[in-house]
């Protein structure tokens, strides 16, 4: 009997023939967006989406300020089997024209990584296809080769609502991380600024919407971690020092709150292009190495926050003057999606990479398992991510 990472590998190299794509169903439960997408990948490595669906459930949040983990497992429990009839339709496929079955395995709320990947697991013996854990991280590096056709190696930078990273993304599977926060994610960072300020949620878009009409030069708000030789974060004085500036100026106006989150998004976006220079500098003699020349060296930006129109354009502008490329997703693929799930299991078949129809749902699971703590120390829950 074939053990099951090289059963997979088997079927891998039967659904990468040269005559037809592969088809991945992918589960996407990790926080509180349900999503459920169709994905094909040609033998030459180029992607399709047939179909992406994607359900929040902020308005069940709304009341509490935040995700409550126990309220969004209900919540994928009751629509992922909606969402998945809803996705296979939008791509006009059964159940039985898809080669594969992806589901977010971690890292996320435990909860709700549970509903999506037994959902997966149950479909994948019932159908009999292979089953593909997913690391979410993954998901998010891997987006701009099915966006952009990009393959890697480029350097990464990862901002979303539980994570700020700089990673070397060397190829499907190997990444190497330069830098991550010692602190607060930057959407963390963004949510807490809109709670303070009294801004509706998810709070990054309110901030940044507040923004377009305040004055950034207002406030003086601190730059952390500026200039330093390695690239981490830190946001938690940042926010500090957002909560200091508006109790002084309390009771606050719709003038002070537009000036508090321009200033407050100036320093991220400050800080975040210092930030990505330095990992720049670090990177450049690897991708040289690995045959990326200074006219194929990338700067790939993922993640929710990722759409923050500001940290967009100053990237684009520091790629440029760096001799980097620029790329992000689509505004609809920079927060929690199921297509990336399904592109990233679509990746690792067509390598035949180590099965995982029996991989657990993981709270934790950093890309790079050998990377050093910005801190030290690594949890009770293992490494973080």
């Amino acid at each position: 009997m074939l053990r099951n990472g090289a059963k997979i590998a088997q079927m891998s190299a039967s659904l990468t023939s040269p005559s037809r794509e592969t088809v991945v169903l992918g589960i996407e439960t990790s926080c509180d967006e349900t999503a459920a997408a169709i994905v094909a990948r040609s033998p030459d490595g180029r992607g399709r989406i047939l179909a992406n669906v994607v359900r929040s459930q902020w308005e069940q949040h709304r009341a509490f300020g935040g995700v409550v983990p126990e309220i969004a497992a209900r919540a994928h429990v009751e629509c992922l089997d909606t969402l998945i009839s809803e996705a296979l339709a939008a791509a006009g496929l059964g159940l039985a024209d898809v080669d594969a079955i992806a589901a977010t395995a971690g890292p996320g709320l435990i909860g709700g990584l549970i509903v999506g990947l037994v959902t997966g697991k149950a479909l994948a013996l019932a159908l009999g296809k292979p089953l593909i854990a997913v690391n979410h991280l993954e998901a998010h590096a891997l987006t701009a080769g099915l966006t952009d056709g990009l393959a890697p190696p480029y350097l990464l930078l990862l901002v979303s609502g539980g994570h700020t990273q700089l990673l070397l993304v060397e190829d499907v599977g190997r990444y190497r991380r330069l830098g991550s926060t010692i602190d607060d994610a930057l959407g963390e960072a963004f949510d807490k600024t809109a709670k303070l300020l009294g801004l509706a949620m998810p709070g990054g878009p309110s901030v940044e919407r507040a923004a377009v009409a305040g004055d950034a030069a207002r406030f003086a708000l601190p730059r952390p971690m500026l200039g330093r030789p390695e690239p981490h974060f830190s946001f938690a004085g940042l926010k500090t020092a957002v909560r200091q500036q508006a109790l002084a100026a309390a009771p606050l106006t719709d003038r002070d709150v537009a000036d508090l989150c321009a200033s407050f998004q100036m320093a991220v976006v400050e800080t975040v292009v210092d930030r990505t220079a330095r990992a720049m500098a670090l990177a450049e003699p690897a991708l040289e190495t690995s045959g990326a020349g200074s006219g194929d060296r990338a700067l790939v930006v993922a993640g929710g926050v990722a759409a923050n129109q500001a940290i967009r354009g100053a990237l684009t502008r520091l790629a440029a003057a760096r001799g980097f490329t620029f790329h992000a997703p689509p505004l609809a693929l920079c927060g929690d999606n199921a297509a990336m799930i399904a592109w990233t299991g679509a990746e690792r078949l067509a390598r035949g990479l180590e099965g995982t129809a029996d991989a657990p749902a993981r709270p934790r699971w950093p890309l790079d398992s050998e990377a050093v703590p910005a801190l030290g120390g690594d949890g009770l829950k293992g490494a973080k991510a």
